[in-house]
């Protein structure tokens, strides 16, 4: 008989942790290989993790809304063969980081005196742009921090989240009593909690203009609706975007009549053949990447000062999830990818995205973005840029339109199959001589299509 230990796998460039969010097996129940033994929350994607062994869950690292970090043991599972079961004890083993003694009893000592000084008060998180873990909230409750004074604590972790190492060092610090003090007295605003880091008791105004946001009236028929954690992560990704880069867009309108015919002569014979449904998506994300290839400046991201040009070409493909929130799966090495191999990736991403079944690496490592709007009838959009990304490209939708046809007997007027193409892109580093000549090469690209090609 042996043990082994189930650790959180590596999800992603830029992601070292994930909140656990429920258990889906308990402590005796029989795992086979490849299914799902706990789920996790990511500030990208909601995934469940399978198991690499055959065995039995002998032991639980960690409970539900714990921070867990990249290459942790979550779940030990004993292997080869019956075992009898090895019961949790009381004492719950910290799995997280280690925390010297003396910080637990500083941190005790703190609690203590806050207590003492102040009600036992709830934590309720105000309106904030800041992202705190399941753990950090629940530590703030138990330690008798105010939302002000859990706003003043300087983050270290991803776009400056407080970490769990951040919130004990401010319970150690023995800051936490002076704020839950002053988050108690009347008239006192957050601006002043935020400048008063001293001892002094009464709050220091800042010299800063105070700005309140402008709060929305409510009538008695209106219904307030919470925004789900990924609407706030989308919210929250969307603003910096447009906060960071410099955002412009060129239009193009591309005449797809060949296309449209050969895809109704081609996706039953496609269906029977291969299982897979023939959409336009993978015709579009083809021409994507070949015009990306030949303008690698377009795949590229900024840092600083500097310019990274990727050596992949990883197309993320906007999807629609059924609660009306947007995810996009990324199709990796898209320009290694014929139209078959094109068309079954993007069957199962999307299939997929809907299901929740997504893994955290399949969210990640994107280096330009494709969004179809003509799905839901928009004719063309202005799609914000997926950062660290510099372009996003959205389709319009197909319609039939009046146009003049050009003939060596002389022009005329017919019905063809149009569409308009969006190009967003960031002016920090792509001109719009580039952004243009990309948008026209996608779309001298769908025009050239071949009605006689075979797949």
């Amino acid at each position: 008989m042996s043990k082994f230990e189930l650790k959180l796998p590596r999800m992603g460039e830029s992601v070292a942790e994930a909140t656990l969010t429920s258990w889906l097996k308990e402590v005796g129940d029989t795992i086979e290989m490849d299914e799902a033994i706990f789920e996790i929350a990511t500030d990208k994607v909601d995934s469940e993790v399978p198991s690499e062994v055959d065995g039995v869950l002998i032991e639980k690292c960690f409970n539900v809304d714990d921070v867990i970090k990249v290459g942790q043991t979550v779940a030990i599972i004993e292997i080869d063969g019956d075992v009898s079961v090895v019961a949790n004890t009381t004492d719950e083993k910290e799995v997280e980081e280690p925390v010297q003694e003396e910080m637990v009893s500083a941190a005790e000592e703190a609690v203590i005196k806050a207590k003492s000084d102040t009600s036992s008060a709830d934590l309720v998180i105000g309106d904030s742009d800041r992202f705190y873990s399941p753990l950090v909230k629940n530590i703030a409750k138990q330690e008798g921090i105010s939302f002000e004074a859990l706003e003043t604590i300087p983050g270290t972790g991803k776009d400056g989240r407080v970490t769990k190492d951040d919130i004990l060092n401010y319970v150690k610090n023995g800051a936490s009593s002076n704020h839950v003090k002053a988050a108690s007295a009347e008239q006192v605003k957050p601006a002043a909690i935020a400048a008063d880091r001293t001892s002094e008791p009464a709050p220091v105004k800042s010299n800063e203009p105070v700005v309140d946001k402008p709060k929305v009236p409510v009538s008695g028929g209106d219904e307030v609706i919470s925004m789900t954690r990924m609407g706030k992560l989308i919210a929250k990704h969307m603003t910096d975007s447009v906060s960071t880069s410099a955002h412009v867009q060129s239009f193009i309108e591309v005449d797809v009549t060949n296309i449209v015919n050969w895809r109704n002569k081609m996706k039953d014979a496609f269906f029977k053949r291969e299982g897979e449904k023939l959409t336009f998506t993978p015709i579009f994300m083809e021409a994507v990447a070949k015009a990306l290839k030949k303008y690698p400046m377009m795949n590229i991201s900024v840092d600083g000062d500097t310019v990274i040009k990727k050596k992949n070409i990883n197309i993320g493909m906007a999807a629609a999830l059924p609660d009306g929130n947007l995810i996009v799966p990324v199709i990796k090495n898209a320009d290694q990818l014929n139209l078959v191999g094109m068309a079954k990736v993007i069957n199962d991403l999307a299939n997929r995205s809907r299901n929740n079944a997504l893994k955290p690496d399949e969210v990640q490592g994107g280096t330009y973005t494709v969004t179809n709007v003509g799905t839901f009838g928009s004719v063309f959009g202005t799609p914000i840029i997926n950062q660290p990304q510099v372009g996003i490209l959205a389709l319009g939708a197909i319609r039939k339109m009046p146009s003049v046809i050009e003939t060596p007997e002389g022009d005329f007027i017919g019905i063809r199959s149009k569409m308009y193409l969006s190009h967003s892109y960031d002016h920090r580093v792509v001109n719009g001589a580039l952004g243009s000549m990309f948008a026209k090469t996608i779309a001298d690209y769908l025009e050239a299509w071949n009605p006689n090609r075979e797949i």
